[in-house]
């Protein structure tokens, strides 16, 4: 990350930054700049709160693109995690579509007890790689979570998307007294990066959120 902004530092481009729900080095980055870190940092699985979308077996096809964009991944390079992305859909289709005794293989697959393996010949998987086969196959198995942890990434993007201008916090008597101490050391650039402070509470956030609409109503 540091490699990659400096090289666009030197050309003028904008800064680059991932976010807690596209990487491990994204949820490490915003951890250290936004938290009072005061002992040394170790990157636990358990400090991102949307682990189940970051795993390693998709991590290609999470960064792919953006590392292609920034001129770190080739045409090859992206046209192999395409061609991936394209039997997982494949695996998944046909998964759908094949019964096993009058049932949905799909369905069945979400028996912990049964492997995509085991439904290879029935379900016309043998063309598709075993790479994919096991991305299908997580994604069938834990659906219902990884449905719901896109919803939360969903809910939290509207909090990113809402950013801070410069505001004086210590006349927002409404917040907590740790919050404005808190957010006038730190001075975080939108909502979601203020909810992840530590002293800042829900309430300092609803408070925020409705000095905002004020300020918009009185066009400030």
């Amino acid at each position: 990350m540091a490699g990659i902004n400096a090289a666009r530092y030197s050309t003028g481009a904008s800064a680059f930054v991932l976010g807690r729900s596209q990487a491990y080095i994204g949820v490490l980055v915003d951890d250290l700049v936004r938290k009072e870190i005061d002992e040394p940092y170790r990157m636990f699985t358990s400090r991102a709160e949307h682990r189940l979308v970051l795993r390693s077996d998709n991590a290609d096809l999470r960064l792919a693109s953006i590392g292609h964009e920034l001129g770190l991944v080739d045409e090859k390079g992206l046209a192999g995690v395409e061609k991936k992305r394209q039997e997982i859909l494949t695996c998944l289709a046909r998964l759908e579509s094949a019964r096993i005794d009058g049932k949905q293989a799909k369905g069945l697959l979400k028996r912990p007890e049964i492997s995509i393996e085991e439904l290879v010949g029935a379900a016309d998987l043998g063309s598709i790689s075993a790479a994919a086969r096991r991305e299908a196959e997580t994604e069938v198995k834990y659906e219902g979570y990884i449905r719901r942890q896109l919803r939360q990434i969903e809910a939290q993007r509207s909090l990113e998307e809402t950013l801070l201008p410069p505001l004086d916090y210590e006349q927002l008597r409404s917040l907590s007294k740790e919050a404005r101490i808190k957010l006038d050391r730190v001075k975080p650039r939108s909502l979601g990066q203020a909810a992840r402070i530590a002293g800042v509470t829900p309430a300092d956030i609803s408070v925020l959120m409705v000095h905002l609409a004020q300020r918009q109503d009185s066009g400030t």
